[in-house]
């Protein structure tokens, strides 16, 4: 690739945030509530509040299930941060944080129909994120933990799962929504290559929230622990690691990494944990240079690389093309192959609220991740396309139901269908969604941007 090329790429690249500056300003905000209910005249309001609402409150007090009928909590979730860990720019804040949480909110309502809120949190006491997660369990069907720090999020997420009375869905989109898509575009790239998960070797660059989740989550769907090679700030993960040792009790399972994995005890950095490996997948500090060329040369041939890093990936797609690497991700949409978890959260949660699950488990992150790849080879696959993009709506009412019908079969499904009412219940949701904001923008009251 010659020098003018590259920096066409690199300038295409910058043109998101140039844009962004320009128009969040415009739209002060990217969500808003609306109505959902009919307002025919004023007398309407007399069924939507006083005092006829005084009869589906007495309905909830006698029955508190009943919420999910008489309200919209069942298509409600928080996502809930502290601002600690935002994108690749750490610890910033709640307010810095809340343009990321409206995003998020958007793509929750554009892609999966589910109505999602904000709540950026002035603490960072892991003890208060539980609390307040709990205290927000009588108003929502679900929680979205996001851009929260190690090994906090482990902790937070750890903790509310495994707390009995918080009947509702809690998950950490950094750890489980990331890994889930990692799975799904790891699946697909051995496809094309030729080769099989349950027999590849996979380094891990970077054990935060999403490479810990993405271990545990390839492990579920059939990769083989002794074949994983993880590698953070400090060296590859093994037996030696005693500073790792000392500190297991907070991370147990990146200990348990540095003793069940790295069959072959491997020690060094970047360039030792990548030689000869099938697949890197990096979560780590934005590069471009955090993987260096050299390195990605030394791995084996047909070389898968997916480089998460966000705002910029951890080496320039074309730099590990010019490496020897056959197929390349990175979690942004200007590049092919974006493996991005805006792909997942839409539609596990859609599936998740639709069968009111009380929570969301690594099974059901696998069926998801299944389904996403299946529905990228249903299309065909190819090098510079392994998983859907946002754009290919089907994946997400797929998606629901694959992981809807996983919880039904789980047993911690409140509300039970099978596989055609699913579909017909996420497809509905996600087409009204979809068709209400085009409606606004056609009519006017969603303005367009200055040229």
């Amino acid at each position: 690739m010659d020098k003018t090329s590259k920096e066409d790429l690199i300038k295409k690249a910058s043109k998101p945030a140039e844009d962004a500056m320009k128009l969040h300003p415009f739209y002060k905000g990217k969500i808003e509530i609306t109505p959902k209910v009919c307002i025919r005249d004023f007398t309407d309001f007399a069924i939507w509040y006083t005092p006829g609402v005084a009869e589906p409150c007495k309905a909830i007090h006698k029955n508190k299930e009943s919420v999910f009928e008489y309200t919209n909590k069942g298509n409600a979730v928080a996502i809930v941060s502290d601002g600690t860990r935002v994108l690749g720019l750490g610890d910033i804040g709640p307010e810095a944080a809340m343009p990321v949480m409206e995003g998020k909110a958007l793509l929750f309502k554009y892609l999966g129909g589910v109505d999602a809120y904000p709540i950026c949190l002035d603490t960072k006491d892991p003890k208060k994120l539980i609390e307040t997660c709990k205290l927000l369990k009588p108003t929502f069907g679900g929680i979205n933990l996001e851009d929260i720090a190690k090994p906090k999020c482990f902790f937070v997420l750890d903790s509310l799962r495994s707390d009995k009375d918080m009947d509702i869905p809690v998950w950490h989109d950094d750890q489980q929504g990331t890994a889930t898509i990692e799975v799904a575009g790891t699946i697909n790239a051995l496809k094309v290559v030729g080769k099989k998960l349950g027999a590849a070797t996979i380094a891990l660059v970077g054990t935060g929230a999403a490479n810990i989740a993405t271990a545990r989550i390839l492990i579920a769907a059939g990769a083989k622990k002794e074949n994983i090679i993880a590698i953070d700030s400090k060296g590859i993960l093994n037996a030696y690691r005693r500073d790792l040792e000392e500190d297991k009790k907070n991370n147990p399972f990146k200990w348990d990494l540095c003793i069940s994995a790295n069959k072959e005890q491997r020690s060094g950095g970047i360039k030792e944990a990548l030689e000869g490996v099938d697949v890197c997948i990096a979560a780590s500090r934005p590069g471009p240079d955090t993987i260096k060329k050299h390195e990605v040369e030394g791995m084996a041939e047909d070389a898968i690389v997916f480089a998460s890093a966000n705002p910029i990936p951890e080496i320039w797609p074309w730099v590990a093309k010019e490496a020897g690497a056959r197929i390349i991700g990175t979690g942004r949409s200007d590049f092919p192959n974006q493996i991005n978890n805006s792909v997942v959260f839409p539609g596990v949660f859609r599936g998740a609220l639709d069968v009111r699950a009380k929570t969301i488990t690594d099974e059901m992150c696998v069926s998801a991740a299944l389904e996403i790849a299946r529905t990228a080879e249903d299309k065909g696959l190819s090098e510079e396309y392994i998983v859907p993009s946002m754009s290919e709506w089907e994946v997400f009412p797929r998606e629901a139901v694959a992981v809807g019908m996983k919880a039904i079969e789980q047993g911690i499904a409140r509300a039970k269908y099978n596989k055609h009412e699913l579909y017909e219940i996420a497809e509905s949701t996600i087409k009204r969604a979809r068709d209400e904001a085009d409606l606004l923008m056609r009519r006017g009251i969603i303005k367009m941007p200055p040229e």
